[in-house]
């Protein structure tokens, strides 16, 4: 049955920028055998998913509502942590957005912003593998990487134009899920390379409609596409997160309806949340490295 989820919550910034956050944990109930919540120490609330084959991915969220960690625990109880926002802070989990000068773009522009209904499966696959346009500072929280443009910039991101939406719908139709095969393919491939990897699933809207709706709206679009690529297409919904952007960035400049503008984005925002370390864990012992 479908659960019943909590409407999102809008949060406004001090700098007036209204956003939305939403509980992702329900994206996880799909197939899962038991969802349990513990208290823990330093009130911190553990919420634990079980999936059919005994894998268990646990949310750790703080007093204030915001995730510490994302854990995937295997069935012989070896974890790997994929989101670790732990190194900040409460004060520096509560403060989102940082402000950097837009990044110097080197590479074609096609190749920075891929259109996803254009691109050959290598382009798609080299830019859910790319690197960053410019060095990385530092490591950043979730939701710094979240609710910070100039900094989800650094990353080469992928327009999903094949599915664009009706207008006021967040519905994704069968036939536009069957395109998402190559995006899904790339997306368990670079997971199967690295179990660490995470991907930002946007949604956007057109300029149509009054902020507060669109921010809802986009959000929900998010939310549909990463719900389909792990129901469909089998990718691990613990490595992928959405975030909806309303009509903040059009793609075409347009107050009117446009089609174009709702839209979909998948950004790979790993080196964001390490700090721009290796992509890749260390081979094995004995094992040379992938060429």
């Amino acid at each position: 049955g479908r659960h019943h989820r909590a409407g999102p919550l809008i949060v406004r910034d001090p700098g007036g920028q209204e956003f939305i956050r939403h509980n992702e944990v329900d994206r996880f109930r799909y197939g899962a055998r038991d969802i349990r919540t513990e208290r823990g120490r330093d009130n911190e609330t553990r919420t634990i998913v079980v999936r059919p084959d005994g894998t268990e991915i646990i949310n750790v969220t703080g007093p204030d509502g915001q995730l510490v960690r994302r854990i995937r625990r295997d069935r012989d109880g070896r974890e790997i942590i994929i989101i670790d926002n732990s190194f900040a802070g409460p004060r520096d989990r509560a403060s989102f957005y940082v402000d950097l000068p837009p990044p110097v773009i080197r590479m074609p522009r096609d190749r920075y912003i891929v259109d996803y209904e254009d691109a050959s499966p290598d382009v798609i696959y080299e830019t859910l593998e790319a690197p960053p346009v410019e060095r990385i500072q530092r490591r950043y929280t979730m939701d710094e990487v979240r609710y910070s443009p100039s900094l989800r910039q650094l990353m080469p991101s992928i327009d999903l134009n094949t599915i664009t939406f009706e207008l006021g719908s967040w519905d994704i139709s069968p036939d536009q899920a069957a395109k998402l095969q190559v995006i899904a393919d790339g997306l368990n491939r670079a997971i199967r390379r690295n179990p660490r990897e995470v991907f930002l699933i946007e949604g956007h809207t057109d300029a149509t409609g009054n902020d507060t709706d669109n921010l809802s709206l986009s959000d929900r679009r998010a939310e549909a596409a990463a719900t389909l690529l792990t129901e469909q297409f089998g990718v691990p919904a613990e490595n992928l997160t959405s975030q909806g952007y309303g009509s903040q960035y059009l793609k075409v400049q347009t107050a009117g309806p446009e089609r174009q503008n709702r839209r979909v984005t998948v950004r790979r925002i790993t080196p964001l949340l390490n700090g721009g370390q290796a992509s890749l864990p260390p081979p094995p012992p004995g094992v040379a490295p992938p060429r």
